[in-house]
Order: C-alpha cells, then sequence, then structure tokens
C-alpha cells in the first residue's frame, strides 16, 4: 500500500491496520520480533529471501509505523537492535485470530 493511502484518515480500520503490515516481511518480522529483541543480520538469517535493502526499508517503515523500536549501541563495531514495541506488540496480539484462522484454512485445503 502507498505511503499516501497508510496516511490516509477516510478508510476504515481494516484497511488502517493492513497499510502498516502491507508487503511479503512485514508480518514475519513482527513473528520474529514476538520472540524478543533482533539484530538485523539475525532477522536476514531467518528469513532466507529477504534482502539487506528490503528488510531495512521494512524496519524503517515499522519504526516510523511506531511498531519497532531501533536501538544503537554505541560500540565498534556499531550493534543495532529492533525489538517491538507495545503499539506493535498490540498489533500481534491483535493479528492472532487471524492467524488461527489461515492456519485452519491451510489444514483444509491439505485435507481437500
Amino acid at each position: 500500500m502507498t505511503s499516501k493511502r497508510a496516511k490516509d484518515l477516510n478508510v476504515c480500520g481494516v484497511t488502517a491496520a493492513i497499510a502498516v503490515i502491507d508487503g511479503k516481511w512485514k508480518t514475519s518480522l513482527l513473528w520474529l520480533l514476538e520472540s524478543g529483541p533482533h539484530r538485523p543480520a539475525e532477522l536476514r538469517r531467518r528469513l532466507p529471501g529477504l534482502s539487506e535493502k528490503v528488510l531495512t526499508q521494512a524496519l524503517r517503515e515499522m519504526e516510523a509505523d511506531g511498531l519497532v523500536h531501533r536501538e544503537v549501541h554505541d560500540v565498534l563495531p556499531l550493534k543495532t537492535v529492533y525489538s517491538l514495541t507495545s503499539f506493535g506488540r498490540e498489533l500481534s496480539e491483535a493479528l492472532a485470530p487471524l492467524s488461527d484462522w489461515g492456519h485452519r484454512r491451510l489444514d483444509r485445503l491439505a485435507a481437500s
């Protein structure tokens, strides 16, 4: 979803929620960050196929939307760690029933 649409106040709540998780990797990043803080290299290792450029872009967008917190430790080399904010945890909890529904759908597909 475009950045303009993500900030549109005249949309339904579902559209507003989907705007912040739109894209191939954001839900996976949200899921990984539920388990605790991660460094960018750890996130890339856990998500094969995710390029550094796309990871950086997704994390920046998620940070701008208030879902993740970026902490830079002043050591050499610089150490950056990402974690979920309380707003990000709230979104993750809201998505749990949708995830359950998705697993039930996959079970149905596998059974047929």
